[in-house]
């Protein structure tokens, strides 16, 4: 019978066994890999509906092998095995003692059976220790030693040493147990004459790494002639890089004009030094040298020039601690220093080590000093009034601003009055002005009307322009004008003598309303709209900013202010609801055809649209809360595209603001005030009201004390293109 072959595989030098590549053909400098045995998972043969095929046997026969081999090194990466155990070694050099035990711990590592032997360090053991061999394969009986060989109990003979194992950790017990060599219980260490010692030292209980020092250790040392600690190292050890900052202010009485300077007061606790630092304000005028006092002892009083055959200044003659405190003036230098804060460090040192809790910050601050402003300069008369004031405002004026809000909503409007001259002489006692003010830029002209046998040439008197009232030093107003009041222009006095009607209204009214036929204004806002644009589309797309398919209140208004009719807010709305046939507060694009085209086909002849309605009723509030809900919407739209902006445009901020819900809550939902907070933490600031309108957006549902943040930023993604940036 012919056995069907089943490797057809060519002899290579590389191969790949169970996803790990390696080199499986030995050389002259290299040597086959270690395999161990691993279990091998493979899934079932998936039939179908075909029921059994040719090949079932040979997976079957495939299957049967239940393990199979991986290279050592990838298998066992990391696992090692850990004995503890110990030697004895004798000592020749002390009459107290004949031998020293030593405890060692022996690692051995599966992936390439090799060892390495290390002791832990103790304290005046007066031997080298830490590593004793290292790593690599350790002989053994038959070759290499190998795990087999390790057994607690049994002893590890190594380069001429007998290393007793004593124990080994939970890990390597397991590991033996899995192997069917279970391992034997624990042995106690022995103790040799120093670790007694040691034990007797620390009272009976385990050796202590360090025994503290005591003013009795250290009064003994001394007396027999021993070493003794520094007093002022031990305090620099104790207190190196340790300072107590004071925050103090010094009142500068000797500069001709008082002056608050602040300062810090730096106390080192290493040594007992002080150093004091000035803190310059912006712009204080004084040259960038902070040091006051350079880091040294300080005595109290006035200072002290010190020479060389001088006595050294007693401890209780230079500052100490207990002399700075809140709210205290210690005299340092021959000045007083006012100490009115301190650092946070510097209050826990009181607390904590001198048992006293430092007062609240005292307020030193000045107040404000007034800087008087100059008197501004009188108009000279060239050039215009703003011109010449800018010149006093800033070393490189600008061209002035105009009021274009003011120039179109007074464009033609012209108070007049009439005047004469004051204190006239009796030649021009006659002689009769028109004064006239231009309310949309406050120009001022006057020109004389022509009369019969004056003899004085008429015409324009004061060319047109900006002009100053010369007995108020100010420029013209309206209230300048009223009749009975003088005038001095270019040093000419008039006095008003009265108004014309057009300017009587407008003073008794408040400004002069314009009274439109609204009837009128509709007719012709239909044909310019139809002359101007062929198609209604187009007419419709140009007044509806906001491109959402409705005219609004402030859209209509628009469209009217385009075609020059200035109607007051109610007018305007009178207008709309002619185009509004639901009476919704907002005009559709079919409500807006219906009013501009006419019907193709009509019933009767030379039919009539119907008058317009001249009642508003409760429609301004109607057209109110439409223009409400606009605003709404796209404060809706423009936060959902920001948040869109953040998550969708950015990747890895959806992960960092995952990671961020996941610190602040271990829940799957969080508040819209932890949104922010998490937002603001990647450098992302929303405010808390345009979260609650993304929330509500991209899940209606939701309870803004519980967003499951994962569904919310996936909602977020997905609906970015829904909202378009421009439309």
């Amino acid at each position: 019978v012919k056995t069907k072959k089943k490797n057809h595989g060519r002899c290579h030098t590389f191969s790949l066994v169970n996803g790990v590549r390696i080199e499986q053909s030995e050389g002259m400098t290299f040597d086959k890999p270690k395999f161990v045995k691993v279990p091998l998972n493979l899934e079932p043969k998936r039939l179908g509906s075909m029921g059994q095929t040719t090949v079932h046997a040979d997976f079957k026969d495939h299957v049967q092998a239940s393990q199979t081999e991986a290279p050592a090194w990838d298998v066992l990466d990391r696992h090692v095995l850990r004995f503890y155990g110990q030697f004895q070694e004798s000592v020749v050099e002390t009459n107290l003692e004949n031998y020293r035990v030593r405890q060692c711990v022996i690692m051995y590592y599966l992936e390439d059976d090799t060892c390495h032997i290390t002791e832990k360090k103790v304290e005046n053991s007066g031997i080298m220790q830490g590593q004793l061999l290292r790593r690599h394969r350790f002989p053994g009986p038959d070759g290499y030693l190998s795990w087999q060989d390790l057994r607690v109990g049994g002893e590890l003979h190594i380069y001429g040493r007998v290393i007793q194992i004593l124990d080994c950790d939970e890990w390597t017990r397991k590991y033996y147990t899995e192997m069917d060599m279970e391992q034997d219980a624990a042995l106690e260490p022995a103790v040799d004459s120093f670790a007694e010692t040691q034990f007797e030292i620390a009272g009976g209980g385990k050796p202590r790494v360090h025994q503290p020092r005591s003013y009795e250790t250290v009064y003994r040392e001394q007396r027999i002639g021993g070493g003794h600690i520094n007093v002022n190292m031990q305090q620099f050890m104790e207190w190196d890089r340790k300072v107590c900052r004071f925050y103090a202010v010094f009142d500068d009485l000797k500069t001709p004009q008082f002056e608050r300077r602040p300062f810090e007061i730096l106390y080192f606790l290493a040594d007992d030094t002080v150093e004091i630092r000035e803190k310059y304000p912006l712009n204080c005028g004084r040259d960038a040298f902070p040091i006051f006092f350079r880091r040294g002892k300080l005595g109290r009083g006035q200072a002290k020039v010190m020479g060389p055959l001088d006595r050294l200044q007693r401890k209780d003659e230079l500052i100490s601690l207990d002399d700075f405190n809140i709210g205290q003036s210690p005299e340092l230098l021959g000045q007083r220093f006012f100490i009115y804060d301190a650092d946070d460090f510097t209050r826990r040192y009181y607390e904590k080590e001198l048992g006293m809790k430092l007062v609240e910050a005292v307020d030193v601050r000045l107040p404000e000093r007034t800087v008087p402003r100059p008197k501004t300069p009188p108009y000279t008369g060239y050039g215009t009034w703003d011109d010449s004031m800018g010149s006093v405002h800033s070393l490189a004026p600008k061209p002035p601003k105009k009021d274009l809000v003011k120039l179109f909503e007074n464009e033609g409007r012209i108070l007049r009055f009439t005047a004469q001259l004051y204190k006239a002489k009796p030649e021009e006692a006659d002689r009769l002005f028109i004064v006239n003010f231009h309310l949309f830029d406050d120009t001022l002209s006057i020109h004389e009307p022509p009369q019969r046998n004056m003899g004085i040439l008429t015409g324009k008197f004061l060319e047109k322009s900006i002009h100053l009232n010369q007995e108020t030093g100010a420029l013209f107003k309206v209230d300048d004008f009223m009749p009975g009041n003088v005038i001095k222009v270019y040093n000419r006095e008039f006095e008003i003598l009265d108004m014309d009607d057009y300017t009587r209204k407008y003073l008794e009214e408040g400004g002069v309303k314009r009274h439109f036929d609204l009837e009128a204004v509709l007719q012709k806002l239909r044909e310019g709209m139809r002359q101007q644009y062929p198609l209604a589309r187009d007419i419709f797309r140009k007044f509806d900013a906001d491109h959402d398919g409705v005219l609004t209140q402030s859209e209509f208004k628009n469209a009217l202010i385009k075609w020059g009719f200035q109607v007051t807010e109610e007018e305007a709305l009178i207008i709309m609801k002619a185009f509004d046939s639901r009476k919704d507060g907002q005009i559709s694009y079919n409500e807006f055809c219906d009013t501009l085209i006419d019907e193709d086909y009509t019933h009767v002849m030379m039919k009539q649209r119907p008058k317009l309605n001249q009642e508003v009723g409760d429609y301004p509030q109607l057209a109110r809360t439409k223009l409400e809900e606009q605003g709404e919407r796209e404060k809706i739209r423009a936060a959902v595209r920001n948040m869109g902006d953040v998550v969708y445009k950015h990747n890895a901020n959806f992960m960092r603001l995952l990671k961020e819900f996941a610190h602040l809550t271990h829940e799957n939902t969080v508040t819209c005030e932890q949104i922010v907070q998490a937002l603001d933490t990647i450098g992302k600031t929303f405010s808390l009201e345009d979260v609650q309108r993304c929330v509500s957006y991209v899940l209606p549902d939701a309870d803004f004390d519980k967003v499951e943040y994962v569904p919310f930023l996936k909602s977020v993604v997905t609906s970015f293109h829904d909202l378009s940036a421009s439309r």
